[in-house]
């Protein structure tokens, strides 16, 4: 019996060893998409929220052209090609709730400014409670990284809304957010940050100053990343929330695979670059869910099961589950400690940091 014992403890230590001493990666790439639901994430298009008059355009004919397939893995294959291909094949996915496997907010208000603030400061602040709120005052991941690899350039972020200058307190953090409408390539842009500048200001501005569409801001951060070489970068995408909002199920559908689209398009990227190939990490995921049915086009707290999000985590050190199916419960909070642990850091700060999320590294 004391031999079982003493065995079983060096088992659980040797565990608990593997888990932290992982492979770190050298470069990291984080990718939000606003509001985009596991549901169509998991089950692909919803026919009824298709053939609904209020939400499909008046084209339902051209959704179910497009995305429909009554098998659900070809089906949400059509919506998410590279998700559910070189994605699931090579890294994880979580989020699944018909099969138990549930992420949710911690934050008790299910929207944007609470949802990114859990994501990077990886932990719940009840006092922002607000999209409108000042500079966040607490201490981010990014900020965190740049403090431990002291590389001017190194880490960058470009983000569809312009809150993320407050999100990231960029006055704070230094961190260069390029957001909303704001230029790209600082004092010396090169001619294709010029046309994109260019182009981004005589653009079409359906939310008006608050917020561009998601093409500037992927080619801003693609130009970034070819010709800077960042180590950490970010890319927030906002347009799956702004559709959904508007109840144009059949362009948030559309929003949601040109999203897809160009995280193949960054992976070859990184595929043909020496510096990134086989040395870099994705992390995948939304600041909030949204609700069902007739509610699909809201959340916050007045919106049953919007806390509902999901993730993706693409390393090549780590194993690859593709869709993940025990049943578990894990939380927005533990983004941030996770994503760190990618890099072989652990994020301290002078608030509360959530552990990360073990499932992931074993």
């Amino acid at each position: 019996m004391r031999r079982f014992l003493f065995a079983l403890l060096v088992f659980g230590a040797t565990q608990i060893i593997n888990a932290q001493t992982q492979t770190p990666v050298d470069n990291l790439i984080i990718i939000t998409t606003d509001g985009f639901r596991w549901q169509d994430v998991f089950t692909g298009m919803d026919s009824t929220i298709a053939v609904n008059k209020k939400f499909n355009e008046g084209d339902s004919a051209y959704i179910f052209n497009q995305y429909w397939d009554p098998d659900v893995k070809k089906r949400r294959a059509k919506l998410l090609p590279f998700l559910w291909s070189t994605f699931s094949a090579n890294g994880q996915l979580y989020g699944n709730r018909l099969i138990g496997n549930n992420v949710d907010n911690s934050n008790p208000y299910w929207f944007s400014y609470p949802g990114y603030s859990e994501i990077f400061c990886g932990f719940v602040d009840t006092a922002i409670n607000s999209n409108d709120y000042p500079n966040n005052p607490h201490t981010n991941l990014l900020e965190f990284i740049q403090e431990q690899i002291r590389i001017p350039g190194s880490i960058a972020a470009f983000c569809a809304w312009d809150a993320f200058n407050r999100i990231l307190n960029e006055e704070r953090s230094h961190i260069p957010v390029v957001s909303g409408f704001e230029e790209c390539g600082g004092s010396r842009p090169s001619a294709s940050e010029t046309l994109l500048n260019a182009m981004v200001k005589d653009s079409y501005k359906p939310w008006g100053k608050e917020e561009c569409l998601d093409v500037f801001t992927h080619y801003e951060a693609r130009e970034y990343l070819k010709t800077q070489h960042p180590r950490v970068l970010y890319i927030s995408y906002g347009e799956t929330d702004e559709w959904a909002h508007a109840g144009r199920y059949k362009t948030y559908l559309n929003a949601a695979h040109q999203v897809d689209a160009w995280l193949k398009q960054l992976w070859v990227i990184l595929q043909s670059d020496p510096r990134y190939k086989d040395k870099t990490a994705i992390f995948i995921t939304v600041d909030h869910g949204r609700g069902d049915g007739e509610k699909w086009t809201s959340h916050g707290k007045s919106v049953e099961d919007s806390h509902e999000i999901w993730f993706g985590v693409l390393d090549p050190n780590i194993p690859a589950k593709g869709e993940v199916q025990g049943p578990m419960q894990v939380y927005q909070k533990q983004f941030a400690q996770t994503i760190a642990s990618l890099l072989g850091m652990r994020f301290s700060a002078e608030h509360p940091v959530a552990e990360r999320i073990e499932s992931v590294f074993k």
